[in-house]
């Protein structure tokens, strides 16, 4: 026999465990309501429960429900133990929705559920021509650089994140790498006008996707479309953004998608960092300008690139002003650029050597956007506060650990410092990264031979040289082989710097190391008179370049430093 405690009905079903009226549970005993019962729980296994765990269900009186005691010792009715019954469970499922409510705030809030670190992988292109891959790679870039104005998230830069592009690596992998808590991958389609977008993001911890999204759009509403995909990403990467710091991560720089998608193909080929590409870009710019004069991003890419291309694909004399005069005019459109304060910043350090004005800039972009360092590490290095300048590349370095160009500037910085062993460990990091890079095969040649290892410094200086054909790279090994007593082959080299420079610009930088490592200084301070007219960035140099070592006794020397303002 078991019997309700509640409302005293008795049943006589022995696999009945709760009271078919308000669902409380059976107790085992006699039938009269004097002698003990028993409680008759639902087998351990089934509910989750310890099956230690005891229930000791106390006498209910009527002043427990707070209303006034009823006469006698009449049972309720079964209306009043339905309420009674029905209002027990809803109390049951409101504590069960405010955990789970709670669970799910400690996931996005808390500090192991929270992605607080986020990698935007290359976007790919699957739409089968080559035509749209500046719409893949844009809308990565531009979706980078949105999810970038967020408070509080580290969001890896271009540099970081594309040289996994067209690569099969696995999500762990690159966040080990990245040192990042999530990836967000993404697909794009273009069929005539139509485009679509394939979203997911993958939280690396949980090892799970925990939010997708495919949209769809015609072509001409991809400004409106690139927005609304940055305010969903940032939604569920910070569930409370405020509405200042969703109109940051919507904000466009222009309403003219024909101007968007011309600057697209702009950023496209310059990132290529060739003389086709950097003038490739220069064009695109100036058609995104031409459908709208007031797109500031599009006059930064004009001045980015001519910066770029300023010493290496073209005369400093006709690239400087021109970055300049780009720079300023995207900051007069819009001055809360950041990344344009800190680029007009390098202009004038690289060619006006206005060393002054370009802290101002510098410090002017750290204000708007902290994750600017106030100063530029090669500056430092150049006024050869070398400590400083390492901390500083130290620090961005963390930030992005895959930017080969960080990496080289910090192997410079090292080598400029005296710190040898280091500049060459730092050096052989940006080889693992880019096998293939002339700068880092270059710069690993020239801390060979401030060791001493000559061999070893023409091989890599030869090898740098097979790679890409600058002023740079045959000024270099002529500077090597000059010190490896090889004169006649450092003059050949001088020659063909001599015939390169009847077909396209060449910077007389390379006739100076190369004069300088067959130590005929006469010719080398001549050649570094005609840096100085140009207005070679390489200048700026001229403290702490190891090549130069047997230049700087010279009193000519020293009058150079003077001319531009650069301690002695």
């Amino acid at each position: 026999m078991k019997r309700c405690p509640q409302c005293g009905r008795d049943y006589n079903d022995p696999t009945l465990s709760f009271c078919l009226d308000d669902g409380e549970a059976l107790l085992d005993g006699p039938a009269s309501m004097d002698e003990p019962a028993t409680a008759i729980l639902p087998d351990a296994a089934s509910t989750g429960e310890s099956p230690t765990r005891t229930f000791d269900t106390p006498p209910r009186s009527d002043s427990d429900s707070g209303s006034p005691p009823a006469s006698g010792n009449t049972p309720e009715t079964g209306e009043g133990r339905g309420f009674r019954s029905t209002a027990a469970i809803a109390g049951i499922v409101v504590i069960i929705l405010l955990a789970l409510a709670g669970i799910y705030w400690l996931y996005l809030n808390g500090p192991e559920g929270r992605i607080e670190s986020i990698a935007v992988m290359p976007f790919v292109n699957e739409s089968g021509s080559a035509d749209v891959e500046y719409l893949s790679d844009g809308m990565t870039e531009t979706l980078i650089s949105s999810l970038s104005r967020l408070p509080n998230l580290d969001v890896k830069p271009r540099s970081s994140v594309f040289r996994y592009k067209g690569k099969e690596t696995d999500p762990k992998t690159i966040a080990g790498e990245l040192n990042v808590q999530g990836i967000l991958n993404g697909k794009v389609t273009q069929r005539r006008k139509e485009i679509s977008l394939f979203v997911e993001l993958i939280d690396v911890a949980l090892d799970k996707v925990v939010w997708s999204q495919q949209y769809s759009r015609k072509q001409d509403d991809l400004v409106d479309l690139q927005s609304e995909i940055a305010r969903d990403v940032s939604s569920r990467l910070k569930p409370k953004i405020s509405d200042a710091e969703e109109t940051k991560v919507t904000k466009t720089y222009t309403t003219n998608s024909e101007a968007y998608q011309l600057y697209l193909k702009g950023n496209f080929y310059l990132s290529k960092y060739t003389e086709d590409g950097v003038k490739k870009g220069i064009e695109y710019f100036n058609q995104a300008i031409a459908v709208d004069p007031n797109y500031a991003l599009a006059h930064h890419g004009i001045a980015n690139a001519y910066d770029f291309g300023n010493g290496f694909y073209m005369r400093p004399k006709e690239a400087g002003p021109k970055a300049k005069a780009a720079a300023l005019k995207a900051l007069e459109i819009d001055d809360s650029l950041a990344g344009t304060h800190f680029l007009l910043g390098k202009i004038l350090f690289w060619y006006d050597w206005d060393f002054p004005a370009a802290e101002r800039e510098w410090k002017r972009a750290n204000e708007v956007d902290p994750s600017y360092p106030p100063s530029y590490p090669l500056y430092l290095a150049a006024i050869r506060k070398y400590d400083e300048a390492i901390r500083m590349q130290e620090a961005l370095l963390k930030r992005t650990p895959l930017d080969l160009n960080m990496n080289m500037d910090m192997a410079g910085i090292l080598l400029a410092a005296g710190k040898v062993d280091q500049a060459i460990e730092q050096n052989k990091k940006a080889l693992e990264l880019d096998p293939d890079s002339w700068w880092a095969n270059q710069q690993l040649g020239l801390a060979y031979m401030q060791k001493g290892n000559t061999q070893e410094a023409v091989r890599t200086m030869e090898k740098a040289r097979v790679l890409e054909v600058t002023s740079a790279t045959l000024g270099y090994l002529g500077y090597a082989y000059g010190k490896a007593g090889r004169k006649e082959d450092a003059e050949r080299l001088i020659e063909e710097l001599n015939e390169l420079s009847k077909r396209r610009y060449i910077s007389p930088i390379g006739s100076v190391l190369a004069y300088a490592g067959i130590e005929d200084r006469d010719r080398a301070f001549e050649w570094l008179e005609r840096s100085y007219e140009e207005r070679e960035p390489y200048m700026t140099l001229l403290t702490f370049d190891p090549a130069l070592a047997n230049l700087r006794p010279d009193p000519r020397f020293n009058e150079f430093l003077d001319r531009m303002n650069l301690p002695k």
